[in-house]
């Protein structure tokens, strides 16, 4: 009798136990970049990593961090400081990989620039709900950040999910190709929108550096600003810098010298967010008043610019969601089947 009880206890404690792990399993490894297989609703197939730190905060603050083209998830946390700082500072960094050919983000479709219309930005936007969820995140302190091909996308992201984002830093980008319809007047400007910090450089000849003035007129319609600066900080965040003042929601980082990309810049994106230190303009750096309406340009004479992915060898049509025009585009003009060469804005036409 005695055994039989026994047994049955060991029979049950084993259940217990072996439960208990299959649960332990499907938990987030800390301070490891982990692939989550399953977060939500993802048409485009895109994957999402996420690097918990040791220690967090009890109501975390989520970054969404977009790698350029031809990079992956693992690289783009392997060459930033995300995932260090966030054993600082208690936040969770999600690292987003898009799957197609030339690993650029779709930034055109109709689908990416609708709030849950469909492509990568709805799975971008599940993986911040999936990890919101998780972790008792804060849904107050939600931002994103990203290079070239990852800052447009963290352009549209900021643009197509206003309610989920409180800032965005992007390195190197484009205008978000939601607003384009030809007037500051008829962009979609209701609501309340994240803050917004532009990078560019001057000499870069893989995005046309018009790019910075459209990219700050479009954000000083959405904001109501006149789109001059009231102030420029001369080597802020650093040397060679020049940070533009607009307004209280949006800055614009001018790269001296700098081409493809203006290197990124995690403490400057984190205290942009609010996450690190004091949003400020700058610190003490000089600070010289805007009195004219000229916005910044190149002194190089900007080059024309190249293609923001490889161009397809032995004249190939490009591949879906790779550029496939702009102003000074010299690669290819016709789309693999399956997509379409769509117009975006004079500088940049992609595959979709």
């Amino acid at each position: 009798m005695r055994f039989s009880h026994l047994m049955t206890g060991l029979a049950a404690l084993a259940s217990f136990g072996g439960n208990a792990l299959g649960q332990e399993s499907q938990l987030i490894k800390r301070a490891s970049l982990t692939q989550v297989q399953n977060f939500g609703n993802n048409p485009s197939g895109i994957k999402m990593f996420i690097y918990v730190p040791a220690k967090l905060q009890a109501k975390p603050p989520i970054v969404l961090v977009l790698h350029a083209c031809a990079w992956t998830a693992t690289n783009f946390f392997g060459t930033t400081k995300y995932g260090q700082l966030a054993e600082q500072y208690g936040y969770i960094a999600i690292y987003g990989q898009t799957p197609t050919d030339g690993a650029c983000w779709d930034v055109s479709s109709d689908q990416s620039l609708k709030h849950d219309g469909g492509s990568d930005s709805t799975g971008l936007a599940n993986m911040v709900r999936y990890a919101l969820q998780k972790y008792n995140g804060d849904a107050s302190r939600v931002y994103v950040t990203g290079e070239s091909s990852g800052a447009m996308m963290t352009q549209v992201m900021a643009a197509a999910y206003p309610d989920m984002f409180a800032a965005a830093s992007e390195f190197s980008g484009e205008p978000a190709g939601c607003f384009r319809t030809g007037t500051v007047r008829g962009w979609n400007s209701h609501g309340q929108y994240p803050r917004m910090q532009v990078f560019h450089g001057d000499v870069d000849t893989t995005l046309n550096i018009a790019s910075f003035n459209e990219s700050v007129k479009e954000w000083s319609g959405v904001f109501g600003y006149s789109g001059v600066a009231s102030a420029a900080v001369n080597n802020s965040p650093g040397p060679r810098l020049t940070r533009y003042i607009y307004g209280d929601r949006l800055q614009g980082i001018w790269g001296h010298g700098f081409g493809h990309v203006v290197p990124t810049n995690e403490t400057e994106a984190l205290t942009w967010f609010g996450i690190m230190g004091n949003r400020g303009n700058g610190g003490s750096q000089t600070t010289t008043m805007i009195t004219t309406t000229q916005r910044p340009t190149s002194t190089a004479g900007g080059n024309p610019p190249a293609p923001t992915s490889p161009p397809p060898s032995g004249g190939a049509c490009a591949a879906q969601w790779a550029q496939c025009g702009g102003s000074g585009w010299s690669g290819a003009t016709c789309c693999q089947s399956g997509s379409k060469c769509t117009y975006s804005n004079d500088w940049y036409s992609q595959c979709i």
